[in-house]
């Protein structure tokens, strides 16, 4: 445990930080696992949806910081590709 105040605070702001980038990083994790098992389905209209519900939580989780922007571009290119194989 920190005993300079300085820390002290520094670890409130991390721990607080800590749990706002969780809902972040779920919420992304959650809607990219939704997109690929709606790929899985028949209905591609309802994977077009949920892919573009991951683009959005990537694309949000990236603006906070929680992603780095690359790699939320990565996510998003790799699911596009799938939609595009989907269609074929």
């Amino acid at each position: 445990m920190a005993n300079i105040k300085s820390q002290i605070k520094r670890n409130a702001q991390n721990e607080k930080r800590r749990l706002r980038n969780r809902i972040f990083r779920g919420s992304a994790r959650m809607a990219v696992r939704n997109a690929r098992q709606a790929l899985g389905g028949e209905n591609l209209e309802e994977a077009r949806a949920a892919i573009l519900k991951a683009v959005s939580a990537l694309d949000k989780a990236a603006e906070k910081g929680v992603l780095h922007k690359k790699n939320a571009a990565r996510r998003k290119s790799r699911l596009m590709k799938r939609l595009a194989a989907a269609h074929k």
